[in-house]
C-alpha cells in the first residue's frame, strides 16, 4: 500500500513540476553510467543539472578547486570548471544546485570530528555551455551553533534557495539549517533542526516535497515538513557500492542517482516506483536504524533467504566501515 502511494504522490508531483524541471519530450531518461574520467578517483558529490539535461556535476573528495560536468550518456567529462576566487580545499564533499540557477559546493567534511573551527561552502553560477572554464566563486564562512562536526551532506532547498547540512556520525547526527541567505561577507551560522541517521550524502527533490538521505548501505526517503523531516523515512533499493559517496535525484524528480568514490566509479540509477519499500524501523534519531547502517539479522533473514547471506553482508560491512576510516585517518 505505501509503495502504491508514493507511486501516486510521484505521478502528482510531476505533473506540478516547474517546466525547466521537466524532461525534454522524446528524450531518453539518465541511466547507469561509469566515470571515465582518470582524474575523478573519489566522487564524493553528485548534481544534476538544471541548464544541461542529461549532465551530472561531480568532484574529488579533496582535491584542487575543480568540478566535473559529466555526461551520464557516455560517461565523459564534457566541462571541468576551476573555481576562482576560494582558497585551497580542504575537503569538498557535497554539491546541489540552488533555484537560482546557482551550484553550491560543500567544502564541509572533517574527518578528526572537530578540528575545523569552521568550514566551507562555494557558490558560483551555473555556467551556460559546457567546457573547460574558469569560473567566479564566492566563499562563505560556516559555523555550527553547537560546535564543530563532520559532515558529508549539503542540500539546497529548490523553492526557499536554504542550505541544509546533515553532519555525520555513526550514532546519529544532525540536519542544521543556514541563515535565510548566506553572507559572503560575515559567518553563517548553522542551527540544528532535526537529527538525521548516518549520513553520507543527500538531495531534495525537485518539487521540494522530499529529502533523500543516503548512508554506506542503505537510504531512506522522507518527506519535508515546515523544514524538518516528517514522518518515519521510506527504504529506497540503493545499490550496494564500494564506497557509497553520493546521491541525487534525476531532474524529473522520477529516479534516484547513486555515485561511489573510486577509479571508474559507476553512477546507478534507482526507479522511485519500484526502488521505494517502507522501513523496517524508524529513523528520526540517533537510536533508529540508520541508513548508514547494516540491517538488524532479523530484517536481512526476511529479506535475503538464509543467515550465510547475513553474516556475509555484516562482514563485508564491518570490514568497508573499517577500511574506509583506515583510509581516512592516513589522509591525516
Amino acid at each position: 500500500m505505501r509503495t502504491a502511494l508514493c507511486a501516486l504522490g510521484a505521478a502528482a508531483a510531476l505533473a506540478l513540476l516547474p517546466a525547466g524541471h521537466a524532461r525534454a519530450e522524446g528524450q531518453a531518461p539518465d541511466r547507469d553510467f561509469t566515470i571515465a574520467d582518470p582524474r575523478i578517483t573519489e566522487s564524493s558529490g553528485l548534481a544534476a543539472s538544471r541548464a544541461h539535461p542529461g549532465i551530472y556535476w561531480t568532484h574529488n573528495d579533496q582535491d584542487a578547486p575543480l568540478i566535473y560536468g559529466i555526461d551520464s550518456r557516455t560517461g565523459e567529462t564534457v566541462a571541468t570548471l576551476t573555481m576562482q576566487g576560494v582558497g585551497t580545499p580542504r575537503d569538498m564533499e557535497a554539491i546541489a544546485v540552488g533555484p537560482d540557477g546557482d551550484i553550491y559546493v560543500g567544502d564541509i567534511g572533517d574527518n578528526l570530528d572537530g578540528s575545523w573551527d569552521h568550514v566551507w561552502i562555494y557558490r558560483f553560477p551555473e555556467p551556460k555551455t559546457l567546457k573547460d572554464q574558469k569560473v567566479a566563486a564566492k566563499q562563505y564562512d560556516v559555523k555550527y551553533a553547537d560546535g564543530p562536526r563532520n559532515a558529508e551532506a549539503l542540500m539546497v532547498h529548490p523553492k526557499t534557495g536554504r542550505v541544509y547540512i546533515a553532519s555525520k556520525n555513526q550514532d546519529g547526527g544532525g540536519l542544521y539549517a543556514g541563515p535565510e541567505r548566506l553572507d559572503s561577507s560575515g559567518t553563517n551560522v548553522f542551527r540544528r533542526v532535526d537529527d538525521v541517521p548516518w549520513v553520507t550524502d543527500g538531495a531534495f527533490s525537485p518539487d521540494g516535497e522530499r529529502l533523500v538521505l543516503r548512508g554506506y548501505f542503505s537510504a531512506e526517503e522522507y518527506a519535508w515538513k515546515d523544514g524538518r523531516l516528517g514522518d518515519d523515512g521510506t527504504r529506497v533499493g540503493a545499490p550496494f557500492q564500494g564506497q557509497a559517496e553520493s546521491v541525487t535525484y534525476t531532474t524529473d524528480g522520477s529516479a534516484f542517482m547513486f555515485g561511489s568514490e573510486g577509479a571508474n566509479s559507476k553512477v546507478v540509477r534507482v526507479d522511485r516506483e519500484t526502488g521505494a519499500e517502507p522501513s523496517a524501523t524508524p529513523s528520526d534519531g540517533p537510536s533508529s536504524q540508520a541508513p548508514g547502517a547494516p540491517k538488524s539479522p532479523a530484517a536481512q533473514d526476511q529479506g535475503d533467504g538464509g543467515g550465510s547471506a547475513t553474516t556475509g553482508f555484516l562482514v563485508l560491512a564491518g570490514a568497508t566501515v573499517l577500511v574506509l576510516g583506515f583510509k581516512r585517518l592516513l589522509r591525516r
